[in-house]
């Protein structure tokens, strides 16, 4: 195992940084988007609630390799050409946000009522009473789950190997059929998988008790 690990460290490591790559966008933007879709889903508009609910349940519901093969093979036969690494990445976002979305309405609906009419009433407006009361304490409150989604993220950037996105699962994949040697070659990169996410559980449950404080 040792000798394949140095004759295909620089395959090994190239995936490696590829994977991270992808997770930290894909973490960052599901985030973003999830937060929304968890608070439009919360909205007093129909249409706006509706749009954001339609999102979530479709997304959720569907194989994430459907998603990451509609911006790999069918997107490009209309004019709208994706990488590998691009169309992986955006299918893993899409498809993560719509569970981080579920997480953090869970957390928001949690809060009690008052706290939003309170803040409405002092003259805070929706934006401001959501950024700087409800949301801080919606993600104290789902900081376990949405832990979990993370790390779920991470190992579903596997992913990209599907569609050519040069991660660490794509390198594996040439290394094993390039040396027929796939039980070393699988363990390193499950090795690797856990150079990420181990660290992400502990400090997950690092926060959980800080916050819990």
């Amino acid at each position: 195992m040792l000798t394949l690990f140095q004759n295909y460290s620089g395959m090994f490591f190239d995936g490696f940084k590829i994977t991270i790559l992808s997770s930290v966008i894909a973490l960052f933007f599901s985030l973003v988007i999830g937060t929304l879709m968890a608070i439009f889903q919360l909205s007093s508009n129909k249409v706006v609630k509706g749009i954001a609910r339609a999102y979530v349940e479709f997304f959720r519901n569907i194989p994430l390799l459907i998603i990451a093969m509609f911006f790999y093979v069918v997107l490009p036969m209309y004019g709208l050409p994706f990488t590998g690494f691009q169309a992986g990445t955006i299918g893993l976002t899409i498809y993560t946000s719509a569970f981080i979305a579920e997480t953090v309405r869970s957390g928001i609906q949690t809060v009690p009522k008052g706290q939003t009419e309170a803040a409405l009433s002092s003259g805070f407006t929706y934006v401001q009473t959501m950024r700087y009361i409800i949301l801080p304490q919606a993600f104290k409150i789902v900081i376990p789950p949405l832990g979990g989604q993370f790390i779920n993220l991470i190992k579903n950037s596997s992913i990209l190997a599907i569609v050519a996105g040069l991660d660490l699962m794509y390198q594996g994949d040439l290394i094993a059929s390039a040396t027929f040697i796939t039980f070393d070659t699988y363990i390193i990169v499950g090795i690797f998988y856990l150079i990420l996410t181990l660290p992400l559980s502990y400090l997950m449950s690092y926060l959980e008790k800080r916050l819990n404080v």
